[in-house]
């Protein structure tokens, strides 16, 4: 297998992870706590990008240089600017589309949304985020 297919396969179970994070926080915030779904959507992804943000420094991409305090707070930032943009407006866009216009399931809408995102997150994070300078 070649490096960076390795590098998906860690990845990918980071996210399995992730999504655990996100649609826990989700259920949590919607159903225990009656949070509109949108706000509980936001809410819940940003947990599951600081949540694989700390698992992809240890371990995806812990081959990598990390430095100091001072750049694991710019990949962090990076991080934020591609992979938690694209995870919470991807999520929002998609979850308005699936629930508000298609009327899915709210969960199904939630999975399906972060399916659709991890494949361009994955490129942001190999050639962005954790970039060899």
């Amino acid at each position: 297998m070649t490096p960076l297919a390795v590098r998906w396969v860690k990845f990918s179970a980071v996210g399995v992870l992730g999504i655990g994070v996100q649609m826990g926080g989700f259920a949590l915030l919607f159903s225990g706590f009656g949070v509109d779904y949108m706000v509980a959507t936001a809410l819940a992804v940003e947990a599951a990008v600081l949540h694989n943000f700390a698992w992809h420094e240890r371990y995806t991409w812990k081959d990598r240089p990390h430095g100091g305090t001072r750049e694991q707070l710019y990949r962090l930032g990076r991080f934020h600017a591609g992979n938690g943009l694209v995870s919470i407006l991807g999520n929002l866009a998609l979850m308005r589309l699936f629930v508000g216009g298609m009327g899915m399931n709210h969960y199904v809408a939630s999975g399906a949304s972060i399916a659709i995102c991890s494949l361009l997150n994955f490129a942001i994070s190999e050639w962005f985020v954790f970039r060899e300078d």
